[in-house]
């Protein structure tokens, strides 16, 4: 199996949504930097620090939080930030993975659409490791979960009527414009369309 993505699955992708492909070629674009994954076959992920602390205390896992915030606070924190390298990402979310895997796993963002593992439920994957799965497994399993996402957050008017602050907002949090999300997926769209 072919792990990069493909023009003719971006195509099929867009015409699910009903958008035009270089609406979603910028969203591939600033999101993954180029690739779904890294030199050595793993998927790109950006661990969350505080998204972990999250995930264990909606669990009920104080106990784990607390001796990660003490142990570990660049793994569980209550702030966002410290992420370190990228080449670091892994290392840090098998860390994570030994105090509690599945709130690890949920805690990173996977492959090129840079989705949340904490939203494979409502992304309609069959468990948390099914996700998992689907984003080691090519690039054309981490765009559906992008499309998913889209979809599943209504997200898909937005793109439809490039209306990329309304999309960067929805995609990326309240604190998008921190990022630029909207004007570099504004500026991604121009150059895709001229194509």
């Amino acid at each position: 199996m072919m792990k990069k993505l493909t023009e003719q699955q971006i195509q099929l992708q867009a015409q699910a949504l009903g958008i035009d492909a270089a609406a979603l070629k910028s969203v591939i674009e600033v999101e993954c930097r180029g690739s779904g994954f890294n030199a050595d076959g793993t998927p790109v992920i950006l661990y969350e620090r505080h998204i972990m602390r999250r995930r264990l205390l909606e669990k009920g896992l104080s106990k784990i939080a607390d001796t990660m915030m003490v142990k570990r606070p660049d793994l569980c924190s209550k702030t966002s930030g410290g992420y370190g390298l990228y080449s670091a990402q892994h290392k840090r979310l098998d860390d994570a993975a030994k105090f509690h895997r599945d709130s690890a796993l949920e805690s990173a963002s996977w492959g090129i659409g840079q989705v949340m593992g904490f939203h494979w439920k409502a992304l309609g994957y069959a468990s948390l490791q099914a996700f998992i799965n689907t984003m080691y497994k090519d690039e054309a399993g981490q765009l559906d979960a992008m499309c998913r996402y889209i979809k599943t957050n209504g997200l898909i008017n937005a793109l439809k009527n490039k209306d990329w602050r309304a999309f960067a907002r929805g995609y990326n949090g309240p604190a998008y414009a921190k990022n630029s999300y909207d004007v570099k997926l504004a500026n991604a769209y121009k150059k895709w369309s001229a194509t």
